[in-house]
């Protein structure tokens, strides 16, 4: 016998009402994703060192007052989806984005580091960025220490996907001359 489920999707307006309301605390390690209200993996030390070495990496770029760097802060990218990718490289704005979250045009730049969340990572965020038209984002997948970078957003898919191992380097998009060895990113 099989029994029908219906689920109710939240929007972001609600979801923002939740945390308000103390429903969710802002401590809990939660995200919207397509209405749904999604608990995230724990961040092992590896993953953290990855993170912490990314910002590190990506700092000549505020100092500059090129970009924002959002670290584990919420992305708008529809009504009913605000992830939480582990750094966000955001076009500059004087207020840092206090006023609201980041929209998908004001995105240079997603990483997640993916090591127990790849299949979340890849399954389901990855096609809500596309779908966002986020147009460049990287999985550095720390289990077979490569760093993925998808290119050309095009309905709930990216048509470019690049593989980069120790040894080589990438830069983002936005800013070409910026070279970052992904040995350093792999922390190799």
């Amino acid at each position: 016998m099989s029994v029908a489920v219906t689920t109710r999707k939240f929007t972001v307006d609600e979801y923002h009402a939740m945390i308000q309301s103390g429903i969710l605390q802002e401590d809990d390690r939660v995200e919207l994703l397509a209405g749904e209200i999604i608990e995230m993996s724990p961040i092992s030390s590896k993953h953290a060192g990855c993170l912490n070495r990314l910002v590190e990496l990506f700092s000549v770029l505020l100092i500059r007052k090129d970009a924002h760097l959002g670290v584990q802060n919420p992305v708008f990218i529809s009504k009913t989806s605000e992830p939480q990718p582990d750094l966000s490289l955001l076009k500059y704005r004087k207020i840092a984005y206090s006023d609201r979250h980041p929209k998908p045009d004001e995105v240079y730049l997603l990483i997640e580091i993916s090591e127990t969340s790849r299949t979340t990572d890849r399954d389901i965020k990855l096609p809500l960025y596309a779908q966002a038209n986020i147009r460049e984002v990287w999985l550095v997948d720390l289990v077979n220490e490569v760093v993925e970078r998808y290119l050309e957003p095009k309905g709930n898919a990216y048509q470019s996907i690049e593989k980069y191992i120790a040894g080589q380097e990438i830069s983002p998009q936005a800013f070409p001359d910026f070279r970052l060895a992904v040995k350093d990113i792999l922390l190799k």
